[in-house]
């Protein structure tokens, strides 16, 4: 029987590599350079504890999925790089990875988690949606409208965190 686990990494670690290329070769297919634009210097130490996260779900030692976070604001954790690998979706992997995250993310002592997925990802926005992500943009609007501007491509979202709803609700 297959034994999947995750491990945190280090975000710069070469074992990625095959993965990150993945996720980098299918955000390629999907918006050519259309981000190129809005490229952020993606810094190693945002990832690292306490303040950030980068984990891989390895099933039998071989990496199949990762997930990031770093810190957005004191309270606020931002997912990234959930990713799964192509040839293993619809097996529920994303989703694991969104909730060990969720897991973490409130353990290091955020409240809230903030994300961005790109307007031509249906499947996370799907995703999203179904496990409690409020969207910061109209759902009902066609997502390749948010491609041109004044915005900038990206669909975001927010949830809280660790709270109850009754105290949400006072």
């Amino acid at each position: 029987m297959s034994q999947t686990q995750f491990r945190e990494v280090s975000p710069d670690a070469a074992e990625l590599q095959p993965i990150l290329t993945g996720l980098f070769v299918e955000y390629s297919a999907l918006y050519g350079d259309y981000f190129a634009r809005h490229r952020e210097e993606e810094l190693t130490e945002w990832y690292l504890p306490p303040h950030g996260l980068f984990i891989v779900l390895e099933r039998d030692g071989e990496i199949i999925a990762m997930g990031a976070y770093k810190a957005f604001d004191a309270e606020t954790a931002e997912l990234k790089r959930i990713w799964t690998r192509s040839d293993l979706r619809r097996q529920g992997l994303a989703l694991t990875v969104l909730e060990e995250l969720e897991r973490r993310a409130l353990r290091a002592g955020y409240h809230k988690l903030f994300l961005t997925t790109g307007f031509r990802q249906a499947g996370a926005v799907r995703l999203y949606l179904a496990h409690g992500y409020q969207p910061l943009f109209d759902i009902n609007r066609d997502p390749e409208s948010y491609s041109q501007p004044p915005h900038d491509g990206r669909l975001r979202f927010t949830k809280t965190i660790g709270i109850t709803a009754t105290a949400q609700a006072s």
